[in-house]
């Protein structure tokens, strides 16, 4: 077995990464992440058209090498149109982060049929798709990589959430399941479960939750998108080539608490 030199490890220069959902939230700093590696990347979403723009044009910027594609992943005419576009502009699919997904709140006893078959699809459903549409690319060139972003809410539920736990705990047995049956082709699955995440203004929208955190995290701190982004780049990269259906806790270490 060739094993690469560590310098090697992460040198994505060579590969195509598709972020779904990367026009806004967490999917832009793991699209910039991935492009920072040298990735050439592929810029979703569905509804952040402007983000999308702004992503893309800050990695072509920097020297690297993005285009933006419109597509709702939930829907398999437009993961078509995603892969089909992928191909034609860069020729190869290496990396496919599933990131794309909705967080809405609502009671079991208020939540309509449709708010629960929404949030099925658009972090569940998309995954599934992607995955199937991406594994049919990659197994030409030998192999890749499909990181998918779960929650620490698939294994711990939290309230007004139960369309969002049950979508996120799917993705977890997903991913073992995809792992299992793509490995013979080369292809890797994992996940990565974020904890609570920074974003603009939490402390001010939330302030007794994000004080309830960093009480019950070890270290103490919110996440930032880099360090799921980075998490992400581990799993895609050589350094994780004998991990497949394994979930990354980025949480700062806050499953280990009894109080949260």
């Amino acid at each position: 077995m060739n094993i690469p030199h560590p310098h090697q490890l992460f040198d994505f220069y060579d590969k195509v990464a598709i972020v779904t959902g990367s026009g806004s939230g967490l999917g832009t700093g793991i699209a910039l992440r991935f492009a920072q590696a040298g990735a050439k990347v592929v810029v979703n979403y569905r509804t952040s058209a402007a983000g999308a723009q702004t992503i893309a044009s800050q990695i072509i910027e920097r020297g690297g090498e993005a285009i933006v594609v419109r597509a709702d992943v939930s829907r398999k005419k437009d993961v078509a149109r995603l892969m089909e576009r992928t191909v034609q502009h860069f020729d190869r699919l290496d990396i496919l982060i599933n990131n794309a997904g909705l967080y809405p709140s609502s009671s079991i006893m208020d939540m309509s049929e449709e708010e629960w078959n929404l949030v099925l699809d658009s972090n569940l459903r998309s995954a599934f798709l992607c995955t199937q549409a991406a594994a049919a690319l990659m197994t030409h060139n030998g192999g890749g990589a499909i990181v998918n972003i779960a929650s620490i809410e698939g294994e711990n539920p939290a309230p007004m959430h139960s369309h969002y736990n049950a979508a996120k705990g799917g993705v977890l047995m997903f991913t073992a399941a995809a792992a299992q049956e793509l490995g013979p082709l080369g292809i890797r699955v994992n996940a990565v479960s974020p904890g609570l995440i920074w974003t603009e203004g939490i402390e001010q929208a939330w302030p007794e939750g994000v004080e309830r955190w960093r009480s019950a995290a070890p270290l103490t701190r919110l996440g930032m998108p880099s360090d799921v982004a980075d998490a992400c780049l581990f799993l895609a990269s050589s350094a994780a080539r004998w991990i497949t259906g394994a979930n990354l806790r980025v949480d700062g270490g806050v499953m280990t608490s009894q109080i949260f």
